[in-house]
């Protein structure tokens, strides 16, 4: 009994002690505090500091779980069609060069610049051949695009019906690209009593032609001072 008084007594002492040490305690002067109240201000910061940067970390973390939870679905988008892809890979394949053939082949049907003589000579006999009378064929500007130019020849042909419908007939069958643009039917004679039947069709008709290995030079040169200036 004498001991556990005895114990008592000395925890009552430390509590008392330790309870003084937190009396009177001057909060502009925290460095003439006694240890102990250093110590729990000290463990009560830090404590505070490891709740803030708990929550800031997980927070932050959170965000980052969120996002990557979002971008999920077109994760999986994106791998299914490279899947696909995968799969159909030797398709793909047959296809591209499918596609690079038909390519060539329309390449083909471009002249050159040296060869646009002989295609316009081409369209007006095609216009002859059909007994029709040109009243204008006006080539113009020529415009150069990325990979080609294009020219178009304003014309206007007098003639029967019939001749003025195979003569387009024969444009869209030449072995090079002629299109006919803006075409309008209308009577031959502003004449009212002039019963001919004659018809005048006014187009224009644009051709294409490659670009030679200079032109194509002059386009990248252009393309690249075009970057160069938009940076």
């Amino acid at each position: 009994m004498a001991t556990e008084s005895k114990t008592n007594l000395d925890l009552n002492s430390i509590f008392l002690e330790a309870q003084a040490q937190f009396k009177g305690l001057n909060p502009n002067e925290p460095g003439q505090w006694p240890i102990l109240p250093k110590v729990a201000v000290f463990a009560a910061v830090a404590l505070a500091t490891i709740v803030f940067l708990w929550f800031v970390l997980l927070s932050s973390t959170s965000d980052e779980l969120q996002m990557a939870r979002d971008k999920e679905p077109e994760l999986k988008q994106q791998y299914s069609g490279k899947l696909a892809q995968a799969v159909n890979l030797g398709e793909l394949r047959k296809q591209k060069i499918q596609v690079q053939e038909y390519v060539t082949q329309l390449e083909k049907q471009l002249p050159g610049k040296a060869e646009m003589d002989a295609l316009l000579s081409d369209i007006n006999q095609a216009g002859l051949g059909r007994g029709l009378q040109f009243e204008l064929f006006r080539p113009g500007q020529v415009s150069v695009k990325d990979y080609y130019a294009e020219l178009p020849i304003a014309i206007r042909v007098t003639g029967r019906y019939h001749d003025i419908g195979a003569f387009a007939a024969d444009i869209a069958n030449l072995s090079r690209i002629v299109t006919l643009h803006n075409l309008n039917i209308l009577p031959a004679s502003a004449n009212a009593k002039d019963a001919s039947g004659g018809l005048a069709m006014e187009a224009t008709a644009r051709t294409y032609r490659y670009l030679d290995p200079n032109e194509v030079e002059e386009q990248r040169k252009a393309r690249d001072k075009a970057k160069g200036g938009n940076k």
